[in-house]
């Protein structure tokens, strides 16, 4: 059971200043921070001038820099096919997802630099990853299994299974 699933939804980065609206140009820097409200979070894009003149008491659960980068026009999918990217969504989506294989996909989407890893953090006593989307900012995070070796013959298998075409199930 993946319990972050639908605790956490968390809004996908802006283009502009959360606290001014201003759009943010093409490799600006900027802020992001994420504050915890009630049993979730909120996520705020600040600009440089915004983070200098935030109110420094009110401390963000996580916060990091990045450079903007403006999302590219999608190309066109030859066959509407799920990759490892759509079955991390998916996975994430759902409240009873294996977080073995929600943390493997994590992992390869990493490797293949679509995830980046921002900070690590401990809720509840639990490691959690923080990662984003490195063309459209979106945050994700995904609790560490603490998976152990003898468990990833076992997790390897059933990512492979959950990435079969549904045609072939």
């Amino acid at each position: 059971m993946n319990p972050l699933a639908n605790d956490w939804p968390i809004k996908s980065r802006s283009d502009s200043c959360t606290a001014t609206g201003r759009a943010f140009a093409p490799g600006e820097s900027f802020y992001t921070l994420l504050h915890r409200e009630g049993d979730g979070f909120r996520r705020e894009d600040l600009s440089e001038e915004a983070w200098r003149n935030r109110n420094d008491n009110i401390q963000p659960f996580s916060f990091w820099k990045s450079k903007f980068e403006p999302e590219p026009e999608p190309p066109p999918e030859p066959l509407a096919q799920e990759n490892a990217e759509d079955l991390f969504r998916r996975l994430l989506a759902q409240p009873d997802a294996p977080p073995h294989a929600s943390y493997v996909l994590a992992v390869m989407l990493e490797r293949k630099r679509v995830l980046k890893p921002v900070r690590t953090e401990n809720a509840d006593g639990r490691r959690l990853l923080i990662y984003e989307h490195a063309r459209n900012g979106d945050i994700f995070i995904v609790p560490d299994p603490q998976l152990r070796l003898d468990d990833l013959e076992r997790v390897q298998a059933e990512v492979l299974q959950l990435l079969q075409p549904a045609a072939a199930a």
